[in-house]
């Protein structure tokens, strides 16, 4: 997922680094600059309000060390400088830079398999037959990262239906960093990032990357299932289709909790189906809200039959 970088364990353990202490304004032992509290405070808020992404004071420190290197790249003095420069919105591409410094995409394919496992077994041989005959079925993937885990995704789709491509099937992937989502639409990753794959899935859906050693390309008929999207969660929308599966696992956990309430009842609107389902991380648990549209089953959540009000007609692009 993208996600801020913290000291919180991602789904295998692992801990992101965190550096030391620093005190408020001036320059550093090192000679880097330090991020005083009042420019924390500032940014943060701007960047709650901009991404959903929740700063605690605790994280002034991470703060510091993934900005500095965006201070020396737009040659400002210091944290004063940068926060002007972000709120006067003179910039438009380093706030995005600013975020991409800011979040970060632990994931892998096959991460957390029990779901892709349930995918496989219970939902997508339904999605299947139902695209044969037919109906639209679409898959999201929210929060995507680099794309391991939409073309995992894609990869479960061809094996059971290798006509996917000719049928009105297709995979929505969506990330806030614009930086992931270009990585993830080459499709392209080290020798090592396959490791979770059994060699057989390797075969079949990876080729080597033309002009890279050492480096796999996703084969063209499972990128051509999905498509790309820079999309922040917390904004506007640009489509009101629906989705018979959703995955959003792990990118929650950044957001406080009335964040988090709202986006689950999001993703109820665009799950208008009995039985349609939503993967979730296994640190993360839906609202009290949420819970109303949704019965936990297995691995997942279930959309509900007639829970909550009435939504809108199933339509839209995606």
């Amino acid at each position: 997922m993208s996600g801020l970088r913290t000291a919180m364990p991602d789904a295998s353990g692992a801990r992101h680094p965190m550096v030391a202490a620093v005190a408020a304004g001036g320059q550093g032992l090192a000679g880097a600059a330090e991020l005083s509290e009042t420019d924390f405070v500032a940014l943060a808020r701007f960047i709650h309000e901009a991404t959903g992404i929740h700063l605690p004071p605790g994280k002034r420190l991470l703060m510091q060390t993934r900005l500095a290197k965006r201070l020396r790249a737009c040659g400002l003095p210091n944290f004063a400088a940068y926060r002007d420069l972000i709120e006067s919105g003179r910039d438009g591409e380093e706030i995005g830079r600013m975020i991409s410094a800011l979040t970060t995409n632990v994931t892998r394919f096959r991460r957390e398999p029990h779901h892709f496992d349930d995918l496989a077994r219970n939902v997508l041989p339904g999605l299947a037959a139902a695209a044969r005959e037919g109906r639209r079925v679409r898959l999201w993937s929210a929060g995507c990262a680099t794309g391991e885990e939409p073309y995992t995704l894609a990869f479960e789709v061809l094996r059971l239906c290798p006509e996917a491509a000719r049928l009105d099937l297709r995979i929505l992937a969506t990330d806030l960093d614009p930086e992931a989502i270009a990585r993830a639409e080459a499709g392209i990753y080290p020798e090592a990032t396959l490791e979770p794959l059994d060699a057989a899935l390797r075969r079949q859906f990876f080729r080597p990357a033309p002009g890279a050693p050492g480096r796999w390309q996703v084969i063209e008929a499972a990128r051509a299932l999905i498509r790309f999207r820079v999309l922040n969660l917390i904004g506007d929308w640009p489509f009101s289709g629906g989705f018979d599966v959703i995955m959003c696992r792990n990118v929650v956990i950044y957001f406080d909790a009335a964040t988090q309430d709202r986006l689950w009842q999001r993703f109820a609107t665009l799950q208008r189906r009995a039985g349609d389902r939503l993967y979730i991380g296994h640190s993360e648990s839906l609202s009290a809200a949420a819970r109303a549209f949704y019965r936990a089953d297995g691995t997942g959540y279930t959309r509900r039959s007639g829970a909550g009000a009435k939504l809108p007609d199933q339509t839209g692009e995606n």
